[in-house]
């Protein structure tokens, strides 16, 4: 069983930085994803970025491009989303979800076929 557990939010003012870590368990699979999503209050879940397990390629939401950077510790199956310039539109409950690339595609969250999901990790941002 896929286990996902992220952590690392908090309240920050804007232009601030947070680093939010995901550590997964159980992925049996050579080539999965770990994306981070994230939802505010009366909108969808949407995705912001994620990362291949197998080659490192890496995806960001034009949202977030140039200050969120994904990176992953494979020997401590734990994903990092470090954010940077935070601002009141960051604002969300943030998950981590796992899935797998789809092959000869593009890695995006589009792209992925996602299949598992951790708690969520509020992150609050006041202007």
């Amino acid at each position: 069983e896929v286990q996902l557990q992220a952590s690392g939010g908090g309240l920050v003012q804007a232009g601030e930085s947070l680093r939010l870590a995901c550590v997964a368990s159980g992925i049996t699979f050579d080539d999965y994803v770990i994306g981070w999503f994230r939802q505010a209050p009366g909108k969808e879940r949407k995705g912001v970025s994620c990362v291949s397990r197998a080659d490192g390629d890496t995806y960001y939401d034009d949202s977030v491009k140039g200050r969120f950077t994904i990176s992953s510790d494979n020997a401590k199956n734990t994903v990092y989303l470090q954010m940077n310039s935070l601002n009141v539109d960051d604002t969300a409950v943030y998950y981590c979800g796992a899935g797998v690339r789809q092959p000869f595609k593009t890695l995006s969250i589009a792209t992925s076929r996602w299949s598992a999901w951790g708690q969520g990790t509020q992150v609050t941002v006041s202007s």
